[in-house]
């Protein structure tokens, strides 16, 4: 059963992680209607997400190869320091730095307080409609030539804001990007380049925890690496499937799916059907 639950909970993790709807939330909600009734908790989810990640690394494999190359060169003199990519290279390393030290200074409230399903659920629906209105007034006439320093450090603490599940990684900084006049597509893009850095030295950390401490009793070594390699072939379509529906789509789905569910989740908790 174990294996077949991390399946299940891999698969969640690989479908949502690139979507603005909380993999985090969706992960615990659903641990919790599986057999085992249980959150999966914090460990379980930060290793999972090394194989949406890996799957990222492996999608933009070309872009990430010329953006260091790029950022190295500037470094040596060789490139230019205002060479767009060069630039991106010194934004992903600022942006990582607010969820680095955040993550951190709060990690025993991520592991235990903000995994409530009371909080998973009021963000889904609060970082719902900040989306749905960022999706409505956004300008959309920037691209990612455009960042600035200054949009590069209010992405990262917008992707900070990830850690209380509910409220979503790419959620955030898509929100914060759409704000700033980035296009649909672009914020898209750079959430998903901004998150390498953190969600893997967050997901090595817990999986070094978890070498050193155990794994989780019910969720062992085998499947965890199971839910794993499913999170990174699901996570994988995903990326390209995402990038061409926000080409051509608004947000409007995702807004109205995070409050349905935030509502739902309430119902839930109210009924005794999950506990908090």
């Amino acid at each position: 059963m174990a294996w077949f639950q991390a399946f299940i909970l891999g698969l969640v993790q690989g479908l949502t992680e690139f979507l603005p709807i909380s993999s985090s939330g969706h992960v615990s909600i659903v641990g919790q209607l599986l057999p085992n009734t249980s959150d999966p908790g914090a460990a379980f989810t930060a290793i999972t997400q090394l194989g949406t990640e890996t799957a990222v690394l492996l999608f933009f494999w070309r872009d990430i190869v010329r953006i260091i190359t790029r950022w190295f060169g500037s470094l040596r003199g060789t490139v230019d320091r205002r060479d767009p990519d060069a630039r991106m290279g010194w934004f992903i390393i600022l942006g990582s730095i607010p969820i680095g030290v955040l993550g951190l200074l709060l990690q025993d409230y991520i592991d235990a307080e903000f995994r409530s399903l009371w909080i998973t659920a009021t963000m889904l629906i609060v970082f719902g409609v900040f989306l749905g209105i960022a999706d409505r007034i956004g300008r959309e006439q920037l691209e990612l030539k455009d960042l600035t320093l200054k949009h590069g450090i209010l992405y990262g603490f917008a992707q900070a804001l990830a850690l209380i599940p509910g409220v979503s990684r790419s959620g955030g900084t898509i929100t914060a990007g759409l704000l700033m006049g980035y296009s649909r597509q672009a914020a898209a893009r750079y959430s998903f380049l901004l998150a390498i850095p953190a969600v893997f030295l967050s997901g090595l950390y817990k999986l070094a925890t978890s070498i050193s401490d155990g794994f989780d009793p019910y969720y062992s070594v085998g499947p965890t690496i199971l839910a794993t390699i499913v999170a990174f072939v699901v996570g994988y379509l995903m990326i390209g499937w995402f990038l061409k529906f926000v080409s051509t789509h608004s947000y409007g789905l995702f807004v109205w799916y995070r409050i349905g569910l935030g509502a739902l989740v309430f119902v839930l908790l109210g009924t005794g059907v999950l506990v908090p």
